[in-house]
């Protein structure tokens, strides 16, 4: 189409769209562009393809039972008997003038719906029974790159819809917490977080990302003439009784738009202080501290490093119909029974989320994140007024607690009161079980090695037999990483009579840590470096994670 044709395609639609503004006026009913305007896939759904089109119509928002449908003419003669089926169907039906170039958009999305189910409000689920036969034909790596080729040769209507499918199966079948769909100069890349790293899978043509970014904004509810800025959003995909929520982050870039997709499994969370990989002390000490009536557990690591894993399998602990837990959190990623959970919202700050939970009477309170003196001065006060406080600090390690909450304005001496335990923790994954093989400890790391557990205050967790250690190889069971799952690297400093001394005084991280290095409990480091001789991970992953000997 050249220039002279695509102003006057233009100008005929701005036309048509006036002509769709009169009439709204005449007929006394609201004007809307769709063209603007996001649909809900829930509303798009009430009235079938076939019906939709004979009728000149199109659901595209739905509120509870409230349903705005676009029409072409309220005198159109299917429109009457088309009111009567949603009336009895229990729908309230609120009519909306458009252009017909606004029904085409709306349509459109019917044929991305083929393959989907919906569910409730805003939700959509992927074909569970699908999503099944693609996962029990993936067995590794390779299976999926080799789906998506065969899928992506195919010219069948619901090609971008099959390898929606095989992605998200993929990613089950192996275990991912995320998915990255990311484009380059001449191909697009996809990659899965395995144990917290990233695999490259395979690379498909630009043409099929942008198929596979228009569904996926349609799955999540987001704006698909949307392009130049950044969107959230989420759907859901129920497998086996489990609802699995996956939350959906694009962003644009120089070469097209970056997808990122993390799969919130209930599964993932659900696991006891005993799975943490706390040392025997360390878990003892959390679990007497956790049933005190009042203080606070502060946790702390970089994002991804397990801190709302390890809140939950505190809260989980203690969970009874005796206790009443609040959590504040931003966003609530899991669901735990017989918990009130609370998200974060435009208008419900951590502040105000709680200062609210507050006034519910609980026993337990959870912030999600500690970010500024108004939060952090409120939570220590809870936890001095017969509360317990579980949250979250942004640190390097368990020492870095008290100068951060120094900075943000909280007074040195109410620290040995409010505060019991201040932990640090990060993630390292586990040697695979079916691969790992033994190699003999020497050279720096036998040093290394020799050097920890000298400075040990207790020697009891040290292996007999340190003359060897474990490196990966790679298998089929591990989809040849050399690793499979992970587990947690932990310190934590105890707020005892002397520390809550040396804390009035609001000392350097260096200064708590030589007072630390008395006491029984262990540094991250040295944490890690037992875990190395004990064959649960390398020294290399250790080492990519922790600054081993850093301490």
């Amino acid at each position: 189409m050249n220039d002279t044709d695509q102003k006057l395609a233009e100008l005929r639609r701005k036309e048509e769209e006036e002509l769709a503004m009169i009439l709204s006026k005449k007929y006394g009913i609201e004007y809307r562009d769709l063209t603007r305007t996001s649909i809900n896939v829930d509303a798009l759904q009430v009235v079938p393809e076939k019906e939709a089109r004979e009728a000149e119509v199109a659901g595209f928002d739905l509120t509870g039972s409230k349903l705005s449908l676009a029409v072409r003419s309220p005198a159109q003669p299917k429109l009457a008997s088309l009111h009567e089926e949603l009336e009895k169907k229990g729908y309230a039906v609120t009519e909306f003038m458009v252009s017909r170039d606004s029904l085409e958009r709306a349509w459109e999305h019917y044929k991305d719906l083929t393959l989907a189910v919906s569910t409730k409000r805003g939700v959509i689920d992927v074909s569970p029974e699908e999503l099944k036969k693609a996962i029990a034909n993936i067995r590794s790596v390779d299976d999926i790159r080799h789906s998506i080729e065969v899928v992506s040769g195919m010219q069948h209507v619901y090609r971008i819809s099959k390898i929606l499918e095989v992605i998200l199966a993929g990613a089950f079948a192996v275990g991912a917490s995320d998915i990255h769909i990311e484009p380059e100069d001449k191909s697009v890349r996809l990659r899965y977080r395995l144990d917290g790293v990233l695999n490259d899978i395979t690379n498909f043509d630009p043409e099929t990302h942008k198929l596979l970014l228009s569904r996926l904004k349609l799955l999540s509810g987001l704006k698909l003439n949307v392009r130049d800025a950044s969107q959230d959003g989420r759907f859901s995909i129920v497998l086996d009784d489990a609802q699995i929520e996956v939350r959906t982050s694009v962003i644009p870039g120089s070469n097209g738009e970056t997808v990122v997709m993390r799969l919130l499994n209930p599964d993932s969370i659900a696991v006891s202080l005993s799975e943490l990989g706390m040392e025997p002390k360390l878990r003892a000490l959390v679990e007497r501290e956790i049933r005190n009536p009042n203080g606070m557990l502060l946790n702390t690591g970089p994002t991804g490093s397990g801190k709302t894993t390890t809140l939950y399998a505190c809260m989980r602990e203690i969970n009874s119909s005796e206790v009443k837990i609040i959590t504040i959190e931003d966003p609530v990623e899991y669901h735990l029974a017989g918990v009130v959970q609370t998200q974060v919202e435009k208008n419900y700050t951590f502040l105000q989320g709680l200062r609210s939970a507050l006034r519910q009477d609980p026993d337990v309170i959870m912030v999600g994140e500690i970010r500024d003196e108004e939060v952090a001065k409120t939570a220590i006060d809870a936890a001095l007024t017969g509360h317990f406080v579980f949250s979250t600090l942004h640190t390097n390690n368990a020492a870095g607690t008290f100068p951060r909450l120094g900075d943000l304005g909280v007074d040195p001496k109410v620290f040995g009161s409010a505060i019991n335990v201040a932990m640090a923790q990060r993630l390292v994954r586990k040697l695979c079980d079916a691969c790992k093989k033994k190699v003999p400890l020497e050279g720096k790391e036998k040093e290394l090695v020799e050097k920890t557990i000298t400075g040990l205050r207790d020697t009891s967790q040290v292996p007999k037999d340190i003359s060897s250690v474990y490196e990966p190889v790679g298998c089929s069971v591990c989809h040849n990483t050399g690793f499979k799952g992970r587990i947690g690297v932990f310190e934590a400093i105890v707020v005892d009579a002397a520390m809550g001394e040396l804390l009035r005084t609001l000392p350097s991280e260096h200064d708590i840590q030589k007072i630390q290095a008395t006491k029984d409990l262990l540094t991250m480091s040295e944490d890690g470096v037992l875990k190395v001789l004990s064959g649960v991970t390398s020294f290399y992953e250790l080492n990519r994670v922790v600054l081993v000997g850093e301490d």
